[in-house]
């Protein structure tokens, strides 16, 4: 251990994910920071979409620790780490990429040649529902001293949100938009248009909790069943929409979400789901439609959602759950995610109650 830390205690409590619905907190060696790296004691840690998919919904590896929304302060640093000192208020930054293959010279570093797959063994990599978890010390971000760690805890899926208006072409002051999902990627994409200037903004959700805070956002809401399909592919709803952003996964709110939408208008998939929709060829050809992805961050995505929160431009109280919750409460935390009893983020912080 580098002599630029703290006391860093030989093990540390973790929440481990064992399986579908099964959670155990363990003692686990403290990782030890490498030459270039940042040993970080956690601060808070959000519970992901893909959490739930690993806990609730599909299952996943066992024996893990997840978690890879967070913040902390630095603990320790390795032998070569230069302009950090202990106690410095961080969040991790982007993972770099090859910067050579012809996505990341045109800016799409998220569909980067050199990624990993996605969903495979990460060799070792262990995440932040730990006290403590080591990043690499050149992707850090220094968080600003007026902004709360549980509000910069928010950066890695704002910075997807953002993602998904960028694949939209932006946020667009006079344009309509369509959020379908009201989860967290859907209502930081509320926030974060109205930060950026747009106004009309109608979020389709079936829990009553999630379209209570959509509406304090900002939002118009709706059921789904609200989410009227033309009979004819050349027929419009009413109110058709610019944009729909697909934050549930969901194959119905996707084929809902693409009837939604006026000519040449775009319907972006950002919530990942095992449903497979099933879209009518006739209204993509006759509307001229677009259907896009957006998959993990913009090139300058993590810098840009910081900004954004420290800017007092997001509500950024009503984005978290006004509780913390502690690794033994991590599984019933995520389970009242699923059932919609919980619906801002819930931060996971690093005790056992």
């Amino acid at each position: 251990m580098s002599p630029a830390s703290t006391e860093v205690p030989e093990v540390m409590p973790a929440a481990v994910f064992m399986g579908l619905k099964d959670v155990a907190v363990e003692e686990r060696p403290t990782p030890r920071p490498g030459p270039a790296e940042l040993l970080l004691e956690v601060s808070h840690c959000g519970l992901c979409g893909s959490d739930l998919h690993f806990l609730v919904e599909w299952g996943g590896r066992t024996g893990v620790i997840e978690g890879h929304e967070f913040s902390g302060t630095v603990a320790a640093m390795g032998a070569d780490v230069t302009g950090w000192k202990v106690g410095d208020r961080v969040v991790p930054g982007q993972s770099p990429k090859c910067g050579e293959c012809e996505y990341c010279r045109a800016g799409r570093v998220s569909l980067c040649a050199g990624r990993g797959r996605v969903g495979a063994d990460d060799n070792g990599w262990q995440g932040a529902f730990a006290r403590y978890k080591v990043i690499n010390a050149a992707e850090a971000l220094k968080v600003p001293d007026h902004l709360s760690l549980k509000h910069a805890a928010l950066v890695e899926p704002l910075a997807v949100a953002l993602h998904g208006i960028t694949q939209a072409g932006g946020a667009r002051p006079g344009t309509r938009w369509l959020v379908t999902g009201g989860g967290p990627i859907g209502f930081l994409s509320v926030a974060a248009l109205k930060a950026l200037g747009v106004d009309d903004i109608v979020v389709s959700e079936p829990k009553e909790k999630r379209r209570d805070l959509c509406e304090k956002l900002g939002a118009r809401v709706v059921v789904p069943e609200e989410l009227t399909i033309p009979a004819m592919p050349h027929d419009l709803v009413a109110e058709p929409f610019d944009v729909a952003l697909e934050c549930s996964g969901n194959g119905r709110g996707m084929e809902a979400a693409l009837a939604q939408l006026k000519r040449a208008g775009t319907l972006v998939l950002v919530g990942a789901g095992m449903a497979r929709p099933k879209f009518d060829p006739n209204r993509i050809l006759l509307n001229e439609l677009v259907i896009t992805g957006a998959f993990v961050y913009d090139a300058d995505g993590f810098v840009r959602a910081l900004d954004l929160l420290a800017s007092g431009k997001l509500p950024n109280d009503l984005l978290v759950e006004p509780d913390d919750y502690p690794l033994s409460k991590l599984l019933d935390t995520a389970l009242g995610l699923h059932e919609g009893t919980v619906a801002a983020k819930a931060m996971i912080v690093p005790r056992v109650d």
